[in-house]
């Protein structure tokens, strides 16, 4: 499948090719992934957005499974990283080392050059590794002794933690939570899922039968092709107060970033391109909100013990937000 795209906004055309292309990815990774299309379609669009996203899970939910057939499906390279405490920010980016032969350094590269980079349980790892990793994530390029080698495109990191066991963890702090795009969580699968997956179990890796439908060129060409999605001043205007109303919440100490508002944009802009459209609407905005804004809140201590999550707050601010009915007036 090759790429339908052009300089200047998009066109009914490219969007047309657009949708019908992500709901191929959808369609095919989906073979690996069973019953899980909405967190399918998150991911995807995290990494046509160009971030990166956290699944906080517990074991055996099929986390590894996504990254492989994400990448698979995309024709890139898919590396895991078990980060455990004695993981060193070497382990994660490469190190370099003396050739004696030749009598120079040469740089091998870590496992964090690939197209989709599987960091399993980044909370078991320490702070000075946790920091290497998303100083990558942030930069898209490993320094070392000061000379920058990109990762390429494209590059996307699905970082897991386990919600439940917490002894011997370093919590990522509110600042490193929010260099990522989204948080989301695959949960178990639903019953007929789970017959379906339960009847191919003579195949250990459901990714290994899957075949690419895309060049990881022409997903890099859908990137391009997203950023240049419509978005009304009116659309921004509404996420604007979405996270000013997260600000002022009686609930939370610290509301969404700008860098928050920034990614809400990015994601809507490939989540209307995925439904045919060169514009974004306020229904798009709605849809990603929580995946997108709620890893960024940190909630008071009263709510917080209370059992207030997150994902409450923005669903109510949802509901409390009245959304644009009509694009700004043209001046």
């Amino acid at each position: 499948m090759t790429s339908n795209t052009t300089t200047g906004p998009m066109t009914a055309e490219q969007a047309a090719w657009f949708a019908q292309t992500f709901s191929t990815l959808v369609d095919n990774v989906g073979q690996a992934v069973l019953g899980k299309t909405h967190v399918v379609r998150l991911t995807l669009t995290a990494m046509l957005a160009e971030g990166h996203i956290l699944l906080e899970d517990a074991p055996g939910t099929g986390k590894t499974m996504l990254a492989k057939a994400l990448a698979a499906t995309v024709d890139g390279s898919h590396h895991r990283i078990q980060f455990t405490p004695d993981l060193l920010p070497s382990d994660v980016t490469g190190v370099t080392i003396y050739d004696q032969k030749t009598g120079v350094f040469e740089f091998h590269k870590g496992p964090i050059f690939a197209s989709v980079v599987l960091a399993d349980e980044i909370n078991r790892a320490s702070p000075k590794t946790q920091s290497a990793l998303l100083e990558v994530m942030e930069e898209s390029r490993v320094t070392v002794d000061g000379t920058s080698y990109p990762v390429g495109r494209p590059f996307m990191v699905i970082a897991t933690q386990n919600p439940i066991e917490q002894a011997g963890t370093y919590r990522l702090p509110e600042a490193q939570l929010d260099r990522f795009l989204m948080k989301t969580s695959l949960g178990y699968p639903d019953h007929a899922s789970t017959v379906q997956i339960l009847a191919g179990s003579a195949a250990r890796d459901r990714t290994s039968a899957m075949t690419s439908v895309i060049t990881s060129a022409a997903v890099a060409s859908m990137a391009d092709l997203a950023a240049s999605v419509y978005v009304d001043t009116s659309i921004n205007d509404y996420v604007a107060r979405l996270a000013e109303a997260t600000r002022t919440d009686a609930e939370t100490r610290l509301g969404a970033s700008v860098r928050g508002c920034l990614a809400l944009v990015r994601c809507a802009k490939v989540w209307a391109a995925a439904q045919g459209r060169a514009y974004v609407v306020p229904d798009d905005v709605k849809e990603l909100a929580v995946a997108v804004l709620s890893h960024r809140l940190v909630l008071d201590v009263e709510a917080e013990f209370a059992g207030v999550t997150p994902e409450e707050i923005v669903e109510r601010i949802l509901t409390e937000t009245v959304p644009p009915t009509e694009r700004a007036t043209l001046t």
